[in-house]
């Protein structure tokens, strides 16, 4: 009885990386550990899980039926732990959290550092990247997220925050060109622009009977980081469209001025996304109700 779960988590954790290498970099282990595993198990199931060769390990039917029964169990596991958890006030474990570069370190670095010193036994891996992980292909146990969410199967999101647009320019820039009065009026300016993997973001304005506006900008200059964006406008190259909690420095120091002040912007909506489980474990509550109590007051 005792070694009936021996295996089990290597097992399951091997179906859903894809294969025994990814299970191994998720797990801190080898592959080669993986696969000797998963072969006793097998030994002690006498049965097949998986198909092999050269290039990548499927599932045989006995095996596919094995996994879902395995995950409900290790489910159910997970469910307990947390609920037994939930009753102690230390936050204790590892968690493994991504978010968008400038932001990240700007907004939700800051809290989450201020939330790993209330709490000495609580291990966070951060990684800044402006890209869409794959939470369950790279083994992340929780994302940030900014704007409209993609549709993925198997993950959970709470809205946590929203941040603000505005456009924006360097004192002298607008002394020399003049100030935008409407929309339209930006035609005529020299604008940066952020885009990302070739693909230019639209700015969205919201007109006072609340319908969005969409503007494409057309420009010379385009950048896929948000602060560098801020220092050309600073610097007297044009007009952008920035998050207030950026910008906020920058016109506090004067070296930026907001431009169009009577068209507001859309928010944008900022998410916790995480793999879906029956019930949060103790350590990823404290870190998302953190988030969603202290960003707003970040971001205004």
């Amino acid at each position: 009885m005792n070694d009936m779960l021996n295996g089990i988590p290597e097992f399951v954790e091997a179906v859903e990386a894809g294969g025994f290498s990814a299970a191994a970099a998720r797990m801190n282990l080898s592959r080669s550990a993986i696969g000797k595993t998963i072969a006793r198990l097998e030994r002690r199931l006498n049965t097949r899980l998986f198909h092999r060769t050269t290039r990548m390990q499927s599932l045989t039917d006995e095996g596919q039926a094995f996994y879902e029964r395995c995950r409900r169990a290790l489910d159910e596991i997970q469910s307990g732990e947390a609920m037994l958890e939930s009753g102690k006030r230390e936050v204790t474990g590892r968690l493994r959290i991504s978010m968008p570069v400038l932001f990240g370190r700007r907004c939700a670095a800051p809290l989450l550092l201020e939330l790993a010193r209330m709490h000495p036994k609580l291990e966070l891996d951060l990684s800044f990247s402006d890209r869409v992980i794959d939470l369950f292909d790279e083994g992340f146990d929780l994302a940030i997220r900014n704007g409209v969410l993609r549709d993925e199967a198997g993950l959970a999101a709470r809205k946590i925050a929203f941040h603000r647009m505005t456009l924006c320019a360097s004192p002298d820039y607008l002394a020399a060109r003049g100030a935008p009065r409407t929309i339209g009026d930006l035609d005529a300016h020299d604008l940066i622009v952020y885009a990302r993997s070739g693909e230019t973001k639209k700015w969205v304005f919201l007109q006072e009977n609340g319908t969005a506006v969409e503007y494409f900008p057309e420009t010379r200059l385009r950048f896929d980081d948000l602060e560098v964006l801020a220092d050309a406008a600073a610097s007297g190259m044009g007009i952008a469209w920035l998050p207030c909690w950026l910008v906020r420095d920058y016109v506090s120091a004067g070296t930026l001025m907001l431009a169009l002040k009577d068209v507001s912007s859309r928010a944008v909506n900022v998410y916790a996304v995480w793999p879906q489980m029956p019930q949060l474990s103790l350590k990823m509550r404290a870190v998302i109700d953190l988030l969603a109590e202290r960003l707003p007051q970040m971001m205004e």
